[in-house]
């Protein structure tokens, strides 16, 4: 007779236990109220991931995914971690694979914020740059291979390593702080796509549920996303890629389940720059180009409902700081670089807060 145990136990079990005690460390994160007084019978909220110990959305997927990779056996006390990213997700697996004295390695594009990189390196993690973002998966793959590693491939895994029934989801977690709220049920959340596995985690979860919420992506134009939603024959796309990180992808990934969209905008980067210097203003805080994308959608959408004289809510999420940005979306000197001039649409942006159009 043979075992075939695989990875030790042992120490797969501590590595669990650490996790699950650094969850139970941190609180959850906050639903912001964004006051719409132009608009009384319409709320607008953002669930603010960048409260999270790595500053962003990514950090319920970096545990998801290091969970789900622990329990599959698949890293082990020497397994060096390699993750294919453009920041945020890669900032987050770093804090995991030192909480778990793991080596980590990013892959990633060469024009990744610098702030980003930084935050990779506070937290032990190595940078491996790669001079087009489509490159990334392939040499992922090879250092994994090379090192002896695992490959985390969050755009493969994250739809499937969340549970999405609840055990304190994302999902989970809106529905339960929306309860006391005038439209405990939000009409509409929308949600940028990067893995896709948000956007998964929150439709699975009101089909469970039975909730009449229904999802809508805010997508950045050179994405692919909103493009395969239009004709499923679409799953790539050339030409340069999006200023925005961690939402939009060259490529249909694993992870993106077009079936679970209700409604997709394509927002130029521009606008979701503009969105995000306005944003900042109004709530003090300074939020990403992934958090303005999402709030270009969220502005048609309101201007909707306000025109069919509906009432409700609509949810957005917050997806990681602004301070990540301060030397790109932030800097008028490298928007002025790109040919980039937000004036108008901040303006735009504004005259919504104030007059709702």
């Amino acid at each position: 007779m043979q075992d075939f145990g695989g990875r030790d136990r042992g120490w797969i079990d501590q590595a669990v236990r650490k996790i699950e005690a650094d969850f139970a460390r941190s609180a959850d994160t906050h639903l912001l109220h964004v006051p719409l007084p132009a608009l009384p019978q319409i709320a607008l909220y953002l669930k603010d991931e960048s409260t999270h110990p790595t500053g962003s959305l990514k950090h319920r997927l970096a545990r998801s995914l290091f969970l789900y990779a622990l329990c599959n056996g698949w890293i082990g006390a020497e397994t060096p971690i390699i993750e294919a990213s453009s920041g945020s997700t890669a900032v987050s697996e770093a804090y995991f694979a030192r909480l778990l004295g793991l080596r980590f390695i990013a892959v990633m594009p060469r024009t990744t914020s610098e702030e980003k990189v930084r935050e990779i390196a506070f937290y032990g993690g190595e940078h491996h740059f790669v001079d087009d973002g489509r490159a990334m998966y392939a040499e992922s793959a090879r250092l994994a291979q090379e090192l002896g590693g695992h490959y985390m491939d969050q755009f493969t895994y994250a739809e499937r390593a969340t549970d999405w029934r609840g055990n304190n989801n994302i999902a989970q977690s809106i529905f339960s702080q929306m309860v006391n709220e005038p439209a405990p049920v939000p009409s509409w959340i929308v949600v940028g796509a990067g893995t896709g596995g948000t956007s998964a985690t929150l439709a699975r979860y009101v089909r469970y549920r039975g909730l009449p919420t229904r999802i809508a992506l805010a997508d950045p134009e050179a994405s692919v996303f909103h493009r395969h939603l239009a004709d499923r024959n679409v799953c790539t796309v050339a030409g340069a890629p999006s200023l925005i990180e961690g939402i939009g992808r060259p490529r249909c990934e694993p992870s993106f389940i077009p079936e679970l969209i209700d409604r997709a905008y394509a927002v130029a980067d521009v606008a979701s720059i503009a969105a995000a210097r306005v944003l900042s203003r109004r709530i003090g805080k300074l939020v990403g180009g992934s958090t303005g994308c999402n709030l270009i959608a969220c502005v048609a959408l309101i201007r909707e409902m306000a025109a069919n004289e509906a009432a409700g809510a609509v949810v957005s999420l917050l997806c990681d700081s602004g301070e990540r940005y301060r030397s790109t979306y932030f800097n008028d000197g490298w928007l002025g670089e790109r040919g980039l001039d937000t004036a108008d649409t901040e303006a735009d942006v504004e005259r919504f807060f104030d007059a709702g159009v």
